[in-house]
Formats: C-alpha cells, sequence, structure tokens
C-alpha cells in the first residue's frame, strides 16, 4: 500500500499498514526533535529547564521507538495511536511495553534461539533463494525488542526528576520536574517546581515531596488548584512558581481532532495545496507564581501559604514555513493570539518523508 494512500477512519486509532506505521513514527521523531530545538532557541524555557524538557522528550522517543520494534512485523497486534486530542500513542501503549518487560526472561525463553534463527535465515536467503515470511522476521523483531529494551527508559504514567539546588532564582533555592501521560488528553505534560524548604536537608523530606507530587500532580486540571494542594500537602515545602508545559496535539495527515490547525492542515492536504507530511506542533505553557504568604491554623499549628497570583497561559505553535503561511491565511485569528509569532521549524519532506512516498 502507497503511502500516499493513507486512510483513517475517525473512529480508527489502528493505522492500516507497517507503512504507516514507519511513516508515522518517522514523523513523531522528528517532530519532537525539532520541539526540543526550538524550545531551546526561542527560549520558552530556561537554561535547566530545557536540560530537563530534553530528557522526559528523549525517554518518550525511546518508548516509541520500542513501540515500532515491537509491532514491526507482527500481524496480530496493531499499536494504537490517539487521533483525537493529541496525534501521539494511546497511553495503554506505554503500559504494554512495561507489561512486557517484567516477563521479558519468560518471552525470551520462548523465542526461536538467536544462532538457530540465523542459519535459517541464511539457509533460506542463500540456498533457496526465497524472502524471509513475516513469521521469522517477527521472530526476530521480538528478540531485538526483548534483548535490547530497556525498562527504566520506558516514559511511565508518571516520571519523576530529581530536586535540583540552585543558585539563579533570586525567591526560591530548589526546583523539582516531573512528567505524566494524561489519560484523558492522551498527551504528555512537563512540570517545573521552583521553591524553598523549612528544614536543615531537602532530602531528608524528599520522599514526602515526591508522594503528594505522585499523588495530587499527576494529571491535567487547574494549575492554581494543583498549586494550593501542593502547598498544603507539604508543610515545610513553600512553592515560589509552577509551570506545566503541554506537548500536543501534533497535527498531521492522522490526526482526527476538532483543532483549527488540525482542520486546516487536512483540507489543505486534501486539496494537495500541502504536502502529505505536513505537520505543526502546539505547545502551551501554563505557570503560576506566589505572589505572597499568609498563615493559616490554629495557634499551636498553623501554617505558611501562598497566595497565587492569576495563571498566566501561553500558546506556542510550530511548523514548517508553508504551513504557518496557510496557517495565517486559514486561522489568522488564532494565530494573532499566540504568546508570538508561529515558531518556524524544518519540513520533513527535506530528510525523512520523501523516502517513503
Amino acid at each position: 500500500m502507497s503511502i500516499n494512500q493513507i486512510v483513517t477512519p475517525l473512529d480508527s486509532a489502528i493505522l492500516d499498514s507497517k507503512e504507516q506505521y514507519v511513516f508515522y513514527h518517522k514523523m513523531v521523531d522528528f517532530a519532537f526533535k525539532e520541539l526540543i530545538v526550538a524550545v531551546q532557541r526561542e527560549q520558552i524555557c530556561s537554561k535547566i529547564e530545557v536540560q530537563l524538557f530534553k530528557q522526559y522528550c528523549d525517554l518518550l522517543l525511546y518508548s516509541i521507538e520500542a513501540m515500532r520494534v515491537k509491532y514491526m512485523y507482527d500481524d496480530e497486534d496493531n499499536m494504537k495511536v490517539d487521533l483525537t486530542d493529541s496525534g501521539l500513542p494511546n497511553y495503554l501503549e506505554f503500559r504494554y511495553l512495561f507489561n512486557d518487560l517484567e516477563l521479558r526472561d519468560e518471552y525470551l525463553g520462548k523465542l526461536t534461539p538467536v544462532e538457530t534463527l540465523k542459519e535459517e535465515f541464511l539457509d533460506t536467503l542463500m540456498r533457496k533463494k526465497e524472502p524471509i515470511s513475516k513469521s521469522k522476521l517477527f521472530q526476530a523483531s521480538s528478540i531485538v525488542y526483548y534483548t535490547s529494551v530497556n525498562k527504566q527508559y520506558i516514559f511511565n504514567k508518571f516520571v519523576q526528576g530529581k530536586i535540583l539546588e540552585i543558585q539563579d532564582q533570586e525567591d526560591a533555592s530548589f526546583l523539582v520536574s516531573w512528567s505524566f501521560y494524561d489519560v484523558s488528553h492522551n498527551r504528555p505534560f512537563i512540570c517545573f517546581m521552583y521553591f524553598n524548604y523549612d528544614g536543615k536537608k531537602v532530602n531528608d523530606y524528599r520522599d514526602d515531596i515526591y508522594e503528594v507530587l505522585k499523588t495530587v500532580a499527576d494529571r491535567d486540571m487547574s494549575l492554581d488548584t494543583m498549586a494550593y494542594t501542593i502547598d498544603r500537602k507539604l508543610p515545610k515545602v513553600s512553592p515560589k512558581l509552577i509551570k506545566r508545559i503541554d506537548l500536543g496535539p501534533l497535527h498531521n495527515v492522522f490526526a482526527k481532532d476538532e483543532h483549527k490547525v488540525t482542520h486546516a492542515i487536512l483540507e489543505s492536504i486534501g486539496k494537495k495545496e500541502i504536502p502529505l507530511e505536513s505537520y505543526a506542533f502546539s505547545l502551551r505553557v501554563n505557570e503560576v507564581a506566589s505572589k505572597s504568604e499568609f498563615k493559616e491554623g490554629s495557634f499551636f499549628s498553623k501554617q505558611t501559604l501562598q497566595r497565587w497570583d492569576e495563571v498566566f497561559k501561553q500558546k506556542y505553535i510550530l511548523a514548517p514555513h508553508r504551513i504557518i503561511q496557510m496557517l495565517y491565511n486559514k486561522t489568522p485569528e488564532m494565530m494573532n493570539n499566540l504568546a508570538k509569532a508561529p515558531i518556524e521549524v524544518s519540513s520533513l519532506q527535506s530528510s525523512v518523508a520523501s523516502k517513503y512516498k
């Protein structure tokens, strides 16, 4: 099936062929790498935030590459892609990776030994002059998958970053980051919290901080509500700034959502105004800062809490030059409401997609 014959029904989250999976994985990998470069170049994040941002994105890309290997020659199962609100793999796919790797030894014990498989491949190719069967290719890819994929690098539903001591923040001494894959949106979020600690060693309180973040800050919610809840549940922590980055949706030919950007791209692809591999990346950055403090509670158990300012919301669009021009023509009002002019990134066609046409 030609990549130019891609059909993705509105109610389908399973791509129709291996060619589509190859194309899809190339697009996601390319788009995220462009995103990392743009976030640093456009100073959307500070230097230390960029380093952490890249680490979380690397975990995502590693996981998606593991999915590619897993499903490469599997005719029975198909990777599920969320077409409605993210353009990224369904969050269950990450759970499946974990489940698989928990049973790594059991699966490897059932597979044909590597040396035996090599001999069969050589015999088929050299003596019989026949192509390798899909079932044998699937066995080979399964061996690669179970022997090369490391469970600790798989993006989990919640990923906890370390607490770092910082010097360049006027009113905060520490920074902690975390990331989560929101189930309702099927999108990853990356969070940063700058804070002070009322104690001697912050590592003595580390487990408490991690537990509260995992419990109350592992999903998309009102940012000021998240900030207030974290503040109340951690008496020794004084949060000063919380920043949350929403990665997505990735607007492309596979998406079937209600976003204006997606509609514009699909319409223009249908009219052959832009190429099939056209894409755009939405990025939302929300942050809330403490503007003052107050004490609450009885005389013997008062707790210092933060008064939070209004949530500062910024939206960005990243896209190749041709797509930016098209979006200005079709969605001018939305484009004029961005935090800054659309951020230009490289076109997929120039480096990858032409191989699959």
